[in-house]
């Protein structure tokens, strides 16, 4: 499990992969976004709480619904990606911990402290989001993050009466490559990292 990746691995998820906003006009079979959630699935979460709530948005009437909701600069390439997916945090999250963490009382942890509770899904529903892109990647995707949107929007939309929330939006499908921007700057070791 220790091997370092080998150096086309590595460019597929970091060093040639990046953020699209021009697709190809490719849809994406459901059996590959199924497989895309297994994947995300394996990444690890605190306590293997596992909060990330995924809608896959591929249909007209699923674009529809989320347009009101998309700031002016993520409204084409939204409506032109084959998928937008809403990764979303169960509030109650917890109350699947005494089946994916069944060593000890986790639930008592987050029923007893909301705000711990809401800190926890929110940070590991960010972490999930991250593996999606790197699994999408890994499966030939293309992944393009956003989060020009409104939250309320888009809870209201997708999750009336529900437990779940929006946290951030992920386009995927099959990148323009023509289309790309040059790829921005990056923050080097000594600004972003510190030894203690």
């Amino acid at each position: 499990m220790s091997t370092p990746l080998d150096t086309a691995a590595l460019d597929t998820l970091f060093n040639q992969a990046r953020t699209h906003s021009y697709w190809q006009d490719k849809p994406i079979e459901s059996a590959l976004l199924e497989q895309l959630y297994a994947l995300t699935a394996l990444g690890p979460t605190s306590a293997n709480c596992s909060p990330g709530r995924f809608v896959f948005v591929t249909s007209a009437e699923g674009k529809e619904k989320l347009k009101p909701a998309l700031s002016s600069g993520n409204l084409e390439k939204t409506l032109a990606a084959p998928a937008t997916v809403i990764v979303a945090w169960d509030s109650e999250f917890y109350e699947q911990l005494p089946t994916l963490f069944p060593h000890g009382d986790a639930r008592s942890w987050f029923t007893s402290s909301p705000d711990l509770a809401k800190e926890t899904a929110f940070r590991n529903s960010s972490l999930q989001a991250g593996y999606l892109i790197l699994a999408a990647r890994s499966l030939g995707l293309d992944a393009g993050p956003m989060s020009g949107f409104d939250p309320a929007k888009v809870n209201e939309a997708f999750f009336s009466g529900s437990k779940w929330q929006v946290n951030l939006l992920i386009n995927l499908g099959y990148g323009n490559d023509s289309k790309l921007h040059p790829r921005l700057p990056r923050l080097s070791f000594e600004q972003a990292c510190k030894f203690a």
